[in-house]
């Protein structure tokens, strides 16, 4: 099943018990409103999916993996109402990987900015190569990371998102988001971690489905009160993206 629009793409493949989810956007695999819906509504739909254990979440090409937020439709936004349902789109995809039955495993093939540091974190287990550097650059066009901020403190606590938030202009390596927990492998290449990615969904693909789902229920225990706090900060975030200096910013990076 797939779907393919101007607006970037949403395709899933399932075979041997594991749904490999592959996303797109020609805007360095950016998401807009649209694709963070479909998004939501595919991981939905294959958490009720009984056929199979695993998802791999992935996106189009060999260079970045996730640009984050469409800057196109963050600058069209004209009014809180507008900017929080276009945040709460991020925050209804976090919430649908962390509820999904089924284990996530995500394949960053390269760079992750924003947001996608936020999808990298949804995952129970990342595969990731040497190029896939990350940086939170929210507070340079004057919002904050703060509907991702839950997900991705999870994963690699307090004091490193700190760091990373607070150094928006700064990349750090895939070692270093390695040693703070939110990559789980490193690869030289693609080659090498896509063989090895396909070892390992195979074997986990094996284990006993009910197992697999009571485990990520315990992994993500403590988190069900995300459902409003996500969308409280969608909210906020609605609100700062209205800014003039975020307009300015903005202006400058589409420059």
């Amino acid at each position: 099943m797939g779907t393919d629009r101007p607006n970037g793409s949403i395709y899933t493949n399932i075979k041997d018990r594991v749904a490999t989810v592959e996303f797109g956007h020609p805007a360095s695999n950016s998401f807009v409103a649209e694709m963070l819906d479909r998004l939501t509504t595919e991981l939905n739909g294959l958490s009720k999916n009984d056929t199979i254990s695993i998802i791999v979440l992935k996106s189009e090409g060999d260079r970045t993996f996730c640009g984050g937020a469409s800057f196109d439709e963050l600058m069209a936004i004209s009014d809180s109402k507008e900017g929080k349902v276009f945040f709460s789109g991020f925050a209804d995809v976090i919430n649908a990987m962390r509820s999904c039955k089924k284990v996530i495993i995500g394949r960053v093939q390269g760079r992750a900015v924003g947001g996608g540091v936020g999808l990298a974190s949804a995952c129970d287990y990342v595969f990731a190569t040497v190029g896939a550097a990350i940086r939170l650059s929210e507070l340079t066009i004057g919002i904050a990371p703060l509907v991702i901020a839950p997900a991705v403190e999870r994963k690699i606590g307090k004091a490193a998102i700190s760091e990373l938030s607070l150094s928006p202009t700064e990349w750090k390596n895939a070692y270093w988001a390695q040693e703070k927990g939110l990559f789980s492998k490193v690869f030289d290449d693609s080659k090498k971690m896509d063989e090895e990615l396909h070892f390992f969904t195979e074997k986990l693909a094996s284990y006993n489905p009910e197992a697999l789902e009571e485990w990520k229920k315990v992994l993500w225990e403590g988190t069900s009160h995300w459902d409003t706090l996500l969308t409280d900060r969608a909210a906020i975030t609605g609100k700062l993206v209205l800014s003039e200096l975020t307009k300015e910013a903005l202006s400058k990076f589409k420059k």
